[in-house]
């Protein structure tokens, strides 16, 4: 199995600076995206952090044992790999004091033939697009997430809620951050959308299906994702990346590790 990336990044139309961060390791089937908050240049500084040191990290653990690692040994990686980059983003946030109280958003993909490790802190989305259909397969770390799932508020009550951008976890706040990572089976033809609220908050995931069922190729789709976000009022710097499965999967490795066939919410 093939996997076809595509990314992008944009300041927005209210922000004068971009604190979105993408890196991708395509050779090893890696992606990671982080929107990063804190003041001054802080922000760019969390989140320009945790992407450029887990691809890194991460990469050259893939690159050399990938090929015989379990999906278990790769999840292993993801979260020491994770824990190290908050670390360091912890460390500068507090020996420095223009980076005090700095930190990022994370989600990130490991792309495997058949399957998807995607983890995630905070608000920052994972979305599957199979047969015309979307899904979201993150949930949130976030106030807003947590009083729905109370039944304090209802989704749709959620879209006009003041605490949008409360997030429950973070890296680099603490000295300890928690990836939640979920396996994911992956078919041909699938496209994964990894993308900060800067999207997320400026399109409803019905605008979203539209815009990805009305391009093919995913730097087009991507461009218009951008977009309408932009279109949308732009409020918030917008990062994108788009990954599209193509070819026949290998036998999958019997694992004690279920798949999340269902969107992986749980």
């Amino acid at each position: 199995m093939e996997f076809e990336f595509y990314s992008q990044t944009d300041t927005g139309r209210v922000r004068t600076n971009n604190e979105d961060s993408i890196a991708l390791e395509e050779p090893c089937a890696l992606a990671v995206l982080a929107d990063g908050m804190g003041g001054y240049a802080a922000g760019e500084v969390a989140s320009g952090m945790a992407c450029e040191f887990i691809r890194a990290e991460l990469g050259r653990w893939l690159s050399e044992a990938a090929a015989n690692a379990s999906d278990t040994d790769v999840k292993r990686a993801m979260d020491i790999c994770v824990d190290n980059a908050n670390r360091a983003i912890f460390s500068a946030a507090n020996s420095n004091p223009t980076y005090a109280g700095m930190g990022t958003t994370l989600v990130m993909g490991v792309f495997r033939s058949g399957r998807l490790l995607m983890g995630h802190i905070g608000d920052s989305r994972g979305y599957r697009w199979r047969a015309g259909q979307l899904q979201q397969i993150t949930k949130d770390h976030s106030l807003l997430q947590e009083q729905i799932d109370a039944g304090m508020l209802t989704p749709e009550q959620a879209l006009y809620s003041a605490n949008k951008n409360l997030v429950t976890r973070a890296l680099g706040v603490e000295d300890l951050a928690l990836l939640e990572t979920h396996l994911h089976e992956v078919q041909s033809g699938d496209i994964y959308l990894m993308c900060s609220d800067g999207l997320s908050d400026m399109l409803r995931d019905p605008q979203i299906a539209d815009v990805m069922s009305a391009h093919t190729s995913l730097a087009d789709m991507g461009g218009a994702l951008v977009a309408a976000a932009n279109e949308a009022g732009g409020r918030d710097n917008i990062a994108v990346v788009l990954v599209r499965a193509q070819g026949v999967a290998e036998p999958v490795p019997r694992s004690w590790w279920p798949f999340k066939r269902l969107g992986g919410l749980g």
